[in-house]
């Protein structure tokens, strides 16, 4: 450990631990981006959370609050200090009568799953994974598919957080609203959520079936029922072969009647396509045969029609399986602009210029399958909306997901250049693209065009950390005003280089301030931070203590 955080740690509540390594090596879980934090920390209670923060305060330091990483962006990278919860992960309480759990920050969602089911409880909705914390899980506005439901976030009913002053507030509709509002989709950037009170739903089932429909009859359904007959339906999208998987379902009483697999559908299919994925690499012109490879291999179907079913548990059948590492670029448009956006983007791939309208050369641009096709719907919901919230606010949401796999972390040729013709077309038809994911050709400015309550989630963020403790180079280089000769803020950590890692990948590097030099001086500077700036806070009234 740097011998001056060492020294400050032993003056800063000596009976309260600092667990801290200096040997951590950070990658997202697609192993897209690497960093080299110069402290990985992992607190076990609100007071080493709060002496985390307090030392970061006098060592000059920036927090960086990670989980499982999954977000394939340089959004968690850091050179500083990376705060890791997954020893704070207590189920706290939990009233049966009313559903409502409140639980530690940084519990996994597949433990609090498990948890909830031991009491007759589940969430509500899921995304595709359990692997996040609950936190990170809605700070990044995570979602399923399902227009009877919206984002993760709609079912936290209040949350604690840790500012940058050390002090942890708790916020929810009625309290802190505006904090609570910009925690929603913090984004990481507001401070270190603790604690979180979530409306869960009784235990359920569901029966779902997938089927093979051909492309144009999906498009010919799409306003018929398609997204409504079932509580949650999504699509996969085959775009060579012009086939779309179909999956729905609802809840059940049925007994639970598992899934058939086969080999194919399993191990031997898993490595058999990771290995013709690995050689369309350098062989890109097979990847629309492999389509039909793909509906052997994942879901089992070879004709028109086919579809399977099954009686799952609600909290494991609404999982999938992500296969490989991955690029995934997803945007939210609106529900009935899907039409066009799926025609579109079909008549680009298969080099129809006229009708796409896409302004990129397609010449030797070869794609992966499937696109994912999923929806949500905000605009029915009566709890608070998150500034940053990505849905569309007046009716349902289409997400389209264009994911690229990374087989054996190696990038497919095609990135670049699809990439560019994807985000163009949903910028076209209105699109946001989703926090967590690999977006690129998106400017600041567009991105504060798309997001009328971006000054208030900035307003916010600001009165709550003045001098940018929880502020990395990601949020300035997306989010945060830049004026000419304008200084990074006091604690902010810039990008200093980004270069090619030799397993696949970035290193990603950071440029930290310099640590004072007087421990009398630091103190003296903390001091003041927690006292004389917080008093000016508009969001965060004098007197908020703890849990007040």
């Amino acid at each position: 450990m740097d011998p001056y955080a060492e020294w400050e740690s032993s003056q800063i509540d000596p009976h309260v631990p600092f667990h801290a390594s200096s040997h951590h090596h950070h990658h997202t879980w697609a192993k897209t981006y690497h960093s080299f934090p110069q402290l990985y920390i992992q607190p076990r209670t609100t007071q080493e959370i709060r002496k985390v923060v307090t030392l970061a305060q006098r060592c000059r330091r920036r927090l960086v609050v990670v989980g499982c990483a999954h977000s394939p962006s340089d959004l968690t990278c850091t050179s500083s200090w990376m705060v890791n919860l997954d020893h704070y992960n207590k189920l706290l309480a939990m009233d049966k009568s009313s559903h409502r759990v409140t639980m530690q920050a940084g519990i996994r969602l597949s433990d609090l799953i498990a948890r909830l089911k031991e009491n007759g409880l589940a969430m509500p909705n899921l995304g595709s994974i359990d692997n996040q914390s609950i936190a990170g899980a809605f700070a990044t506005a995570t979602h399923g598919s399902s227009t009877r439901h919206g984002l993760l976030s709609q079912s936290v009913l209040s949350l604690k957080i840790m500012l940058a002053d050390g002090r942890e507030l708790q916020c929810a509709p009625d309290k802190h609203a505006d904090l609570f509002s910009a925690a929603l989709v913090s984004l990481g950037a507001l401070g270190i959520i603790t604690e979180v009170v979530f409306q869960a739903v009784p235990a359920f089932k569901i029966q779902w079936s997938q089927s093979l429909h051909p492309l144009q009859d999906i498009i010919s359904d799409w306003e018929k029922g398609l997204w409504s007959r079932a509580e949650f339906t999504r699509v996969w999208w085959l775009p060579y072969k012009k086939k779309v998987v179909r999956w729905r379902a609802d809840k059940t009483d049925e007994d639970i009647r598992l899934p058939s697999s086969t080999p194919w559908t399993g191990t031997l299919g898993f490595h058999i396509y990771h290995t013709l994925l690995y050689i369309s690499t350098w062989f890109p012109r097979i990847l629309p045969v492999l389509e039909s490879f793909v509906l052997r291999v994942q879901y089992g179907f070879t004709y028109d029609g086919a579809h399977t079913t099954a009686v799952q548990e609600g909290q494991s059948g609404l999982l999938m399986n992500c296969l490989y590492s991955q690029f995934v670029n997803e945007w939210a448009i609106p529900l009935e602009r899907g039409p066009e956006a799926l025609t579109r983007l079909s008549a680009w791939l298969h080099g129809d210029q006229e009708t796409s309208r896409i302004p990129y050369d397609l010449n030797g641009i070869y794609v992966h399958a499937p696109i994912e096709v999923r929806v949500t719907d905000t605009s029915t919901n009566p709890g608070t909306r998150p500034y940053l919230d990505s849905t569309v606010p007046s009716g349902p949401t289409l997400y389209l997901n264009a994911t690229l796999y990374r087989p054996y972390n190696t990038d497919p040729p095609c990135r670049k250049r699809y990439y560019e013709a994807f985000e163009w077309l949903m910028k076209e038809l209105g699109g946001r693209p989703h926090w967590a994911k690999n977006f690129s050709t998106v400017t600041k400015d567009e991105i504060h065009s798309m997001y009328p309550q971006m000054r208030e989630w900035l307003r916010v963020r600001h009165e709550v950390d003045p001098d940018g403790l929880f502020v990395g180079d990601w949020h300035r280089r997306l989010i945060l005003p830049t004026s000419q000769g304008e200084l990074p803020l006091p604690f902010e950590e810039r990008r200093s280089r980004v270069e090619a890692a030799k397993t696949g990948g970035f290193n990603w590097f950071g440029q930290l301030p310099t640590t004072s030099s007087s421990p009398h001086s630091s103190e003296e500077s903390f001091d003041m931070i927690h006292g004389a700036e917080a008093m000016q806070s508009g969001t965060v009234p004098v007197g908020a203590g703890e849990g007040k």
